[in-house]
């Protein structure tokens, strides 16, 4: 049951990336702004399971496998970021290359970050 799970959620994150590079594939400059944001989307949702485990210990592994390991792994894109960043530096385009990176790492961490806080903020009431 554990490997469906997983394999459930990870054929849905793995569309939900694929979907996100055909809408940004038209875009005015050489980066691949898709696999950002399906990076950065996969660290606030994966944050936001983090932050919900922390407040409400009642996930049960089921959804954290379905969504953290199956989703979120599914989602989130780190071998297709490095291969995509050694590609724009191979074309030279050092500064592009830099800001891929700076903007995939510094804004995943932030995201993860608002996921815990978001819930946190969310779950204060309860």
């Amino acid at each position: 049951m554990a490997f469906f799970l997983v394999a459930c959620g990870g054929g849905l994150g793995a569309c939900t990336r694929y979907g996100l590079s055909l809408i940004f594939r038209n875009q005015a400059f050489h980066l691949p702004v898709g696999t950002v944001v399906a990076n950065l989307l996969g660290c606030l949702v994966i944050g936001l399971i983090a932050g919900a485990d922390l407040r409400m210990p009642g996930l049960s592994p089921q959804a954290r496998l379905f969504l953290a390991t199956g989703f979120c792994g599914g989602l989130t894109t780190l071998s297709s970021f490095i291969y995509e960043t050694t590609k724009i530096s191979n074309t030279g385009d050092y500064a592009m290359s830099a800001l891929y990176v700076a903007l995939t790492l510094a804004g995943s961490s932030l995201c993860f970050a608002l996921g815990v806080f978001i819930t946190k903020s969310l779950t204060r009431t309860i």
